[in-house]
């Protein structure tokens, strides 16, 4: 389910434009395997048809999944009137749109900030530690 909030916000927004916004806005800050890995759950999550998502879209906007679209100043950032999105964001943005993109993260479909220890990943091990995140499988267990 996407956030009505969410909706209005991004309403005028292409598909493209909420995918290379994501990874922006989630892992813009880190080098390109970072990025793509960010992308690899995005896509793995739209196979998996996660939370009855069935696109990158819908995955990527779903309520409370990518902090970057909670408000504050990362989903600030990314909706400026002026924003121009990094080239790499763009790039890996159209693979993941188009499932083109290699997976690296071993068939993640979560991940956090190495370190911080969400509540959800208590007793999961991590299936890749890639740029600042770790990666993690919760299909199985129901996580929302």
């Amino acid at each position: 389910m996407i956030d009505p909030e969410v909706l209005v916000l991004t309403n005028g927004l292409s598909d493209l434009d909420v995918i290379y916004r994501s990874l922006d806005g989630e892992a813009g800050n880190q080098e390109e395997e970072g990025i793509r890995a960010v992308g690899c759950v995005i896509q793995n999550r739209v196979k998996l048809k996660w939370q009855g998502e069935t696109t990158a879209r819908g995955v990527c906007l779903h309520r409370k999944q990518f902090s970057c679209w909670l408000p504050g100043p990362d989903r600030d950032r990314i909706m400026k009137p002026d924003y121009v999105p990094p080239l790499l964001c763009v790039n890996i943005a159209f693979k993941v749109y188009y499932n083109l993109l290699v997976d690296i993260t071993g068939g993640a479909d979560s991940y956090e900030v190495t370190g911080t220890g969400a509540y959800w990943t208590d007793g999961l091990q991590p299936v890749a530690i890639i740029g600042a995140h770790s990666f993690y499988t919760t299909r199985n267990l129901n996580v929302k």
